[in-house]
């Protein structure tokens, strides 16, 4: 398979499945993307959207109902997986108990009938790439969980693959370490300059890897964009609840200007940002994000007087739940706070997000 390819471009791929009744269920609809060399992309979204799914038609381990996929001008969803040439790394590591890690990190030279002296350059090159030269003759069982998914990740770089996939690679390891290995994953992709599609429930693990992050929903994708593109501006609804706007209230809409809107929900009046909001709407569903959200200060517009009801301490901010006139919201702030206190928040226009939808 050709390492020095350009593009992986998925044309309407899509996989669905037959149910008890007769008919069938789209697990996969309709992804169209284009992925360059060098690209790091990061399918992201709840358990059950399809992005697993999407992963496996690439590998070849789930056959396409629709649509193709094309390496430059091949179409390679027609080829097998093993003549496909891609590198996957599993959730569980998937590696070989009884072999050494060396053993492990060749097993794909050795299928594919490399002379030995080219294998022990591989492996020692990939070992040494994924940090792990001293570990070698050990077996999977005497490494820890961080180094058994760098042993994966060797094994599925040896083979010099054009595209590497990883499914949830991280879900397994403890907080501190998925952290660490979020830096090695990106450092091994721009040393490798091939392409990542990368699985992950975890919007954190997606902001700070992916070049780009394709959002799904139900077998369908929903936004494709830049972290900050996807992280600031979500497309719907959807996308907001997911990247953390946990604040989804109703407003009247009481002035239209371009993208500004003016917003009414009782006695309370905001300025907001319309994400795509038709003129001539007059009800709609604004997303404001915790985070969002400071002390208003001299701020006198886009204020809400609120009373902390819980606080859940966070270390150098705290998450509240505030009570206020447009309801119960969730504002997260550096500092302590009590049952009762009474504070005045202040929200950006350009963070107070309205949507069309319904709340």
């Amino acid at each position: 398979m050709n390492e020095s390819f350009k593009q992986l471009r998925l044309d309407a791929v899509g996989r669905t499945y037959p149910t008890a009744s007769g008919s069938t269920v789209a697990a996969l609809s309709d992804l169209s993307l284009d992925i360059q060399r060098g690209e790091f992309i990061a399918l992201l979204g709840p358990s059950g959207c399809g992005k697993s799914t999407a992963l496996n038609c690439l590998a070849g381990l789930t056959e396409l109902t629709s649509g193709s996929v094309w390496l430059d001008e091949t179409r390679i969803d027609v080829l097998p997986p093993e003549q496909r040439g891609f590198g996957m790394v599993f959730q569980n590591y998937a590696l070989f108990p009884h072999m050494s890690v060396e053993r492990n990190v060749g097993f794909g030279l050795r299928m594919r009938g490399v002379r030995k002296d080219e294998m022990a350059r591989r492996v020692a090159a990939a070992l040494s790439l994924v940090q792990l030269e001293g570990h070698a003759k050990k077996l999977p069982g005497q490494l820890s969980g961080g180094q058994q998914q760098r042993v994966a990740i060797a094994r599925a770089i040896v083979i010099e693959p054009p595209v590497i996939l990883m499914d949830e690679p991280l879900s397994n390891l403890d907080a501190k370490l998925r952290v660490e290995m979020r830096a090695e994953i990106r450092r091994i992709h721009t040393q490798l300059e091939r392409a990542t599609i990368y699985v992950t429930h975890d919007q954190d693990e997606a902001l700070s890897m992916a070049d780009r992050i394709v959002v799904m929903r139900a077998g369908s994708v929903q936004q494709v964009g830049t972290p900050r593109e996807v992280y600031g501006r979500p497309r719907n609804l959807h996308v907001a609840r997911f990247m953390g706007y946990r604040n989804v209230m109703p407003f009247d809409v009481a002035q239209h200007e371009g993208e500004t809107l003016t917003l009414q929900s009782g006695q309370v009046t905001l300025r907001g940002t319309s994400m795509a909001v038709p003129t001539g709407t007059a009800n709609t569903a604004v997303a404001m994000r915790p985070d969002d959200f400071e002390l208003a200060g001299d701020h006198a517009d886009n204020s809400l007087d609120v009373a902390v009801k819980t606080q859940e301490f966070g270390g150098r901010t705290s998450l509240l739940i505030v009570s206020s006139a447009i309801g119960d919201l969730f504002v997260r702030l550096p500092g302590h706070f009590e049952q009762g206190d009474r504070l005045r928040l202040h929200i950006p226009a350009d963070r107070t997000l309205a949507y069309a939808e319904t709340p």
